[in-house]
């Protein structure tokens, strides 16, 4: 980064560390009040918005800490909830006088409850499940009231017992059926059981028992993990409530997941890979980060939630309810272990995914490029994951001189455009975003950045050597964020590229740094205080408007099948708002005529192919899948239900038999290396595979052909003006 923004960002480190707790002293305090005190001094005086802490910002941290505990509300009775709500506005009164007192109560109320849970549990699945019975199930938790009673406490563990056993139930009852009569081929249409029909086939009585056992497994095993938690680790839970008010990207970081965090940004990932998000029916895929385990099996996709985890041979542990943190140890784990995962794919379907753990290969984070064909045309295209960087060492491999390196590649090979594809493209570094752009236009500014209370900053491209003036293409979806939307924005605002992708991008228009608790105090008697990861600044485009929520808008925009799900900044909790700043002095680009009549055929192009109304329809498919909450208990409702999902997925088979008849290949450099390591030829193979089927990378090679076409005709008038 610029010399003047780094000393912005000591400026704010210095501010923060430079407080009062040098002076205080803390032998009469225990951690958690420690803890506490520290970390709310630190967002009041580093934190790009601190919030004030008032009965509103109380009322919140209320709601957000029950609904942590209890997201389900299977624990907690609306008496227990009555009782709590006496603390409802003075919680921001404790945190100014580091008392924990509501902590506490919650804290031992909630032990309390888990146990009567116990016993709940293993009364209601002593029981035979009646599934003839109509009866049904509200999976969306958000809006119940908590139970009233002991009694109706039980009828919804019951309801949610035989809706957690149904699933295993049906899967046992498949199984059985197939090792009677084998496993159906494709193109016989299967048979959709009713639970009258089973008896004839298998023993029904003694398959709901064996399904009722793995419940009671299941649920043991969760509370035995449950059993194990320290209060520290609930406290950690109710710190990070307190931090999470002021925006989704602050955290407290344990001193343990500060460790993580460390090995995370270094860029070594051992387990599924994949990036994870709470939500109250398990755990949300967010992210596959590229080159790990799901990333090579290709069996999961972003959307997907998981909802049971078993190790390999063992029952399944149902994490619904679980926190985050604690569901995401179950499935991390040492490489080569596998790991069972019960999933409810984006199309509603349940299925169980073997995982194999391993250690995420980093030649797959980094950038890599192709050569396309088409016709008698030659274009290129470069994937860029993340934003890459050595924090450590900047001269080390880092994302802007890996694509510069790619740019020349393709220069070399004789390509007549490039496509840069940011999908899926989660961020990283702020300064090679500087750098990459510096790559595709003279010079002027990239992104501005400002701190809070201070004076905006403009981020230039200094160098007046551009290393490609020809066609530009990027590519970006929902999930492409912060420094990716920093380069689309900073290439549309001067009409250097044309941006095709979804609707809007994800909108993360802030900037986190780290800050290890143990620098602000002087002297610490109570061992690592860990760390926190802290907002301390907000990116603007040079147009001056804030990337934050509104992400980056496409030039042509292409449907998928995330259009309606719910992945953005905006779906996040507390985010920070949208505001605009004066814009940056820049001049647009002058090298293509008629960009908008390139885009417009471009939209024409869309407007008229059946592929982009079919990924509509199943975009809005999706959506509808997800907003079912209402879920029947009764097994004959609950097989013609998943019957009706299966044959509509089937409806849109198609889209991944798509063929766009483009032809890609690797570079020379990479090919030579094909006969020492085959592994790489068989990675790129199947990646030039995904290439040809991908109708956005198809439209792309369209654009930069209209794109060539402009630039000729700009070429033969200026020519024809200078022999005039």
């Amino acid at each position: 980064m610029k010399k003047n923004f780094t000393l912005a960002l000591l400026v704010i480190l210095v501010a923060v560390a430079s407080c009062s707790f040098t002076n205080k002293s803390f032998e009469n305090d225990d951690k958690d009040k420690l803890l506490l005190d520290l970390i709310t001094y630190v967002l009041e005086r580093g934190h790009y918005e601190p919030k004030d802490l008032n009965d509103n910002f109380s009322s919140n941290v209320f709601d957000d800490f029950i609904d942590i505990l209890d997201p389900t509300k299977r624990y907690f009775l609306a008496s227990d909830i009555r009782e709590f709500e006496k603390y409802r506005f003075m919680i921001d009164d404790e945190i100014r006088n580091t008392d924990i007192t509501f902590f506490n109560i919650v804290y031992q109320r909630l032990k309390k409850r888990m146990g009567d849970a116990k016993e709940i549990y293993k009364e209601v699945l002593s029981q035979p499940f009646d599934y003839t019975l109509q009866e049904e199930i509200n999976i969306d938790y958000k809006d119940q009231e908590f139970a009233a009673n002991k009694k109706q406490l039980k009828e919804r563990w019951r309801k949610q017992l035989k809706y957690n056993t149904l699933g295993v139930f049906d899967g046992k009852v498949e199984n059985r059926i197939i090792e009677i009569n084998g496993t159906p081929e494709d193109d016989e249409v299967a048979e959709v059981m009713t639970f009258q029909s089973i008896s004839n086939k298998i023993d029904r009585n003694l398959t709901e028992k064996e399904a009722r056992e793995n419940t009671l497994n299941t649920l043991d095993e969760f509370f035995d993990f449950i059993d194990d938690l320290e209060r520290k680790d609930w406290f950690v839970q109710y710190i990070n409530t307190i931090v999470d008010e002021f925006d989704p990207h602050t955290f407290y970081f344990a001193p343990d997941d500060k460790e993580k965090f460390d090995i995370g940004m270094s860029g070594k990932f051992e387990g599924i890979g994949a990036r994870l998000q709470k939500k109250p029916e398990g755990a949300r895929i967010m992210e596959i980060i590229s080159g790990g385990p799901i990333w090579r099996d290709q069996s999961l996709e972003v959307g997907d939630e998981i909802l049971k985890v078993g190790q390999e041979g063992e029952e399944p542990i149902d994490i619904v309810g679980m926190r985050l943190d604690d569901a995401i140890k179950l499935i991390k784990g040492p490489k080569g272990t596998i790991v069972d995962l019960t999933v409810r794919k984006v199309d509603g379907t349940i299925e169980i995914v073997s995982i194999t753990r391993d250690v995420v290969l980093l030649e797959e984070a980094y950038a890599k490029s192709a050569t396309v064909e088409r016709e008698d045309h030659k274009y290129g295209l470069i994937n860029l994951p993340k934003f890459y960087v050595d924090f450590e060492d900047y001269t080390e491999r880092n994302a802007a001189t890996d694509v510069a390196k790619e740019v020349e590649r393709l220069k070399q090979a004789g390509v007549e455009g490039i496509v840069l594809d940011l999908r899926d493209n989660g961020g990283g570094s702020l300064k090679t975003v500087v750098e990459m752009a510096g790559l595709f236009i003279k010079d002027g500014p990239v992104v501005q950045v400002r701190s809070s209370g201070q004076r905006k900053e403009v981020h230039e491209d200094k160098d007046e050597r551009i290393q490609w003036d020809g066609p530009l293409v990027i590519l970006v979806n929902e999930l492409s964020a912060s420094a990716s939307e920093i380069l689309a924005a900073a290439m549309q605002d001067y009409k250097r590229a044309v941006v095709i992708g979804s609707k809007q991008t994800f909108g993360k228009g802030t900037v986190q740094n780290v800050i290890p608790l143990d620098n602000i105090v002087r002297s610490n008697e109570h061992g690592d205080l860990g760390a926190i990861k802290l907002t301390t600044q907000k990116f603007y485009r040079i147009n001056g408007g804030s990337t934050q929520l509104e992400g980056v808008k496409s030039d042509i925009v292409v449907p998928d099948r995330y259009s309606y799900i719910d992945l953005g900044e905006r779906d996040q909790e507390n985010p920070l708002g949208w505001d605009k700043i004066t814009p940056a002095d820049y001049k647009i680009w002058d090298g293509y005529i008629d960009f908008e009549t390139t885009v417009a055929n471009s939209k024409a192009r869309m407007a008229g192919n059946k592929y982009i109304g079919l990924i509509e329809e199943n975009a809005k498919w999706l959506k509808e899948q997800q907003d079912e909450t209402v879920v029947s208990l009764n097994y004959d409702d609950y097989k013609v239900r998943e019957s009706q999902a299966k044959k509509r997925s089937e409806q849109f088979k198609s889209l991944r038999e798509y063929d766009s008849k483009l032809t890609f290949e690797s570079l020379k450099y990479e090919t030579e290396l094909f006969t020492q390591d085959p592994v790489l030829r068989e990675k790129r193979d199947r990646w030039h595979k995904n290439l040809a089927k991908d109708l956005y990378v198809e439209e792309a090679i369209n654009v930069l052909r209209d794109l060539q076409l402009n630039n000729i005709k700009n070429s033969e008038r200026k020519l024809a003006s200078v022999k005039g």
